[in-house]
């Protein structure tokens, strides 16, 4: 299912770049640019990654 109309990215992307590393809604965005046009993706975005137990607005000290 495409989640991003803007980008063409996938719900199958984003739980890949879950799996892959990202934790945050600033990694999906750096890596598969999410969010950054319309922004409707969003929201389910988000969601998927509290079904992999992050917090979307965190972001790990480095």
């Amino acid at each position: 299912m495409v989640v991003c109309l803007c980008r063409q990215v996938t719900e199958g992307q984003i739980r890949s770049a879950i799996d892959d590393g990202a934790c945050c809604m600033r990694d999906l965005n750096k890596k598969l640019g999410v969010a950054t046009q319309c922004g409707k993706c969003g929201i389910y975005t988000r969601q998927l990654l509290r079904q992999h137990g992050l917090k979307p607005r965190a972001h790990p000290a480095s």
